[in-house]
Order: structure tokens, then sequence, then C-alpha cells
């Protein structure tokens, strides 16, 4: 599933917040940084699976979107910890 919100944070500011997220506040099934660049991060989590957040610059701060096939629940959370401009809502 694919993820997609608006949030007033600059994007390297999203990415250090993913880090910190997805490194402390998702334990019974934490997933750890694997790849990073000026424009996302990437977690490997239990039985391999992925998460990606990604984060682009939007005129009132960033867009981000997160994908994942198991932890919908920890990207949901993830997002609801920004400071939304817009509401965030499930990419078709």
């Amino acid at each position: 599933m694919t993820y997609e919100t608006s949030t007033t944070l600059p994007p390297a500011e999203v990415l250090r917040r993913a880090k910190d997220f997805f490194a402390t506040r998702v334990p019974a099934t934490g997933a750890f940084l694997e790849r990073e660049s000026a424009g996302h991060v990437a977690f490997r989590g239990q039985g391999g699976e992925e998460i990606v957040i990604a984060a682009a610059p939007a005129a009132t701060g960033s867009t981000v979107r997160g994908s994942t096939l198991l932890f919908d629940q920890q990207v949901r959370r993830f997002f609801s910890t920004l400071d939304e401009a817009a509401s965030g809502a499930a990419a078709p």
C-alpha cells in the first residue's frame, strides 16, 4: 500500500523524524535503516519487509509518501506525527 500526505516540515526534517520514529517507536515489529538518500529512507523489518518513506519539496513544505506491504499501521502512525498541512490519505 502507498500512503501520501502533505506537511509544513521540510523534506530533510521529515526523513530525520522517520529515522527516529522507526528506530524507537516500533519496538514489537522494529524496522531498521537500510538505505537513504537526500529524498528517501528505506527500512528493513520483520520477515525482510521493506518500508520506504520519501519526501519532496512542495509549495508549503513537503509531500510525503510511504510504501509498505506489511507495516501499514506503523506508516499511518508515523504520518500522524507530522504537522500536517493537509489531511493524509491512502493513494490508489
